[in-house]
């Protein structure tokens, strides 16, 4: 099995488990912020199923710059979960194809001029793509219990739900 294989059936076990966060994302409570520092609920979610693409970037860039970024308007549950379909299919696809060698490849992120950091892809993946994932997503499951929406499990049983195989 090679490194994107790998990769591939981990990111497939938390896309799962982020999919069923962002099922409970209702976006009549879209403004809804815990604290005046926090971002909006809708953009959270946005932020979390846009957050699958980085993995596709990462994979067939050599870098991402932020500047001119527009993060897409959605409004819908139904939305989000078909966008975040779209760039899993596609992270997917291109996790299943790439040789090892493009992962030991250097990768930045950037802003204009400001590179905010330079590491092999291998590492991206692994902090920025999926660490980033699972923090955003918990950050989701503390606003879906702040608004009373029952939590999943993420890796094991929730308060609110039982965890089923």
């Amino acid at each position: 099995m090679n490194i994107g294989e790998e990769f591939w059936k981990e990111l497939q076990q938390e896309a799962a488990t982020t999919r069923k966060h962002l099922e409970r994302v209702s976006f009549d409570k879209h403004d809804y912020q815990p604290h005046e520092k926090s971002e909006k609920l809708g953009r959270l979610a946005i932020h979390v199923a846009e957050i699958i693409a980085w993995w596709s970037e990462v994979i067939n860039h050599s870098e991402l710059d932020f500047i001119g970024f527009e993060p897409k308007s959605i409004t819908s549950t139904t939305d989000l979960l078909a966008y975040f379909d779209k760039l899993l299919e596609k992270a997917l696809s291109d996790l299943k194809s790439a040789d090892d060698d493009v992962f030991e490849k250097d990768w930045s992120m950037r802003y204009g001029e400001t590179i905010y950091f330079t590491l092999p892809k291998k590492q991206v993946i692994r902090t920025f793509c999926m660490n980033h994932l699972v923090h955003h997503r918990a950050q989701l499951g503390v606003y879906l219990r702040l608004l009373d929406i029952p939590v999943p499990w993420s890796y094991g049983p929730s308060a609110d739900e039982e965890f089923t195989m």
